[in-house]
């Protein structure tokens, strides 16, 4: 069965919101791409707190835990020279506040001149059955911040490189999406090192390729595409890169080629049952649609037969990892081997 596929946040709309709705007394901003988070929030604060953080109206609290007396005496402060107060509350562990129901109580009976703001790291996610998330849900605004689109990040990538006097290749904007993956915050510093280093005004694929960090799911989508592509020896020269890197636990590399040879078997069992790459891309929730396309690519180098073997491999080795006490990198070495053999005698 597909995916529900994620709803992107429209956060240009939500900026347009703000600025003539004016300022809810209740948010709970969370999601992964925190540069868009954080981006919000200095807006928000600049309606509230014009005066800025270094105020009187301005109080900030952070994580895991907050007190019901405490919560209420920052809510009821009067703000002092200005029509409204800002509370933000940092990286508290919403999900097991110990005084979860009176501060539900607190969050009933916001002053009109008070904004409350929950602000949760990249990795949080609310647990909708808690009646203190209910409660924030049906009285504030909840935001959560997702990667965008593709057209909205190109367009962004593009910006990004004009305030450093440079153009970037339509292709070249692809590229850097995929082996930098798609989060803000992590293709800044990539967009920096790029732009110094490209001797010219316009970015290239090549100029990405020779400076961009590669995550290693995009590494490993390179290895399951020559693996496709009967290169084994260009394969296992990216495992070795991806070793030698020494940043990334065995397990967890394992992981990312098990998922990926699961996205590359369902994208196979779409192609032959021509269910079409919309299909593709909300089953194996992909966002992009030049990385549909490639997953797809890359599934036609593939049997039915040698990707089911694939997924099988990469179960198996990921049980001998975890309780065979084995070094996970000549068990990881071994599975791929395994894949690429499975794949040359489907050949034969």
């Amino acid at each position: 069965m597909a995916k529900a596929k994620e709803e992107k946040l429209n956060y240009k709309l939500e900026l347009q919101k703000l600025k003539n709705e004016g300022p809810r007394a209740l948010y709970l901003l969370w999601g992964k791409e925190d540069y868009l988070r954080e981006q919000y929030l200095t807006q928000l604060k600049s309606v509230c707190i014009p005066e800025g953080e270094s105020g009187f109206n301005y109080r900030r609290f952070d994580g895991p835990e907050i007190g019901a007396v405490q919560l209420r005496q920052a809510i009821d402060s009067v703000p002092f020279l200005s029509e409204r107060s800002f509370v933000e509350l940092r990286d508290l562990d919403i999900n097991r506040l110990k005084e979860s129901q009176e501060i539900q109580l607190v969050l009933s009976d916001i002053p009109e001149y008070c904004t409350v703001c929950f602000v949760q790291n990249a990795e949080y996610e609310p647990d909708g059955r808690l009646k203190l998330i209910k409660s924030i849900r049906e009285k504030g605004l909840e935001l959560k911040f997702t990667q965008q689109g593709q057209g909205a990040l190109i367009d962004w990538i593009a910006r990004r490189f004009a305030s450093h006097g440079k153009r970037i290749d339509f292709e070249a904007a692809q590229r850097l999406i995929f082996i930098s993956g798609d989060l803000m915050n992590r293709l800044i510093p990539e967009i920096e090192k790029i732009a110094a280093y490209a001797p010219g005004d316009t970015v290239s694929v090549r100029e990405v390729e020779a400076v961009a960090h590669h995550i290693p799911e995009a590494q490993v989508f390179e290895l399951t595409d020559q693996l496709a592509k009967r290169q084994l020896n260009t394969a296992m020269n990216t495992l070795a890169e991806l070793f030698a890197e020494n940043e990334y636990d065995p397990i967890y590399l394992l992981a990312v080629l098990g998922s990926q040879m699961r996205r590359l078997y369902a994208a196979r069992l779409a192609i032959e049952k021509g269910l079409g790459s919309k299909y593709v891309a909300e089953c194996c929730s992909i966002k992009y649609d030049f990385l549909v396309g490639k997953l797809m690519d890359s599934a036609r180098g593939f049997t039915i037969e040698q990707l089911r073997d694939a997924v099988r491999i990469c179960a198996e080795t990921d049980e001998a990892m975890k309780s065979s006490g084995g070094d996970g990198r000549d068990l990881l070495k071994n599975a791929v081997l395994s894949i690429a053999v499975e794949s040359v005698d489907a050949k034969r």
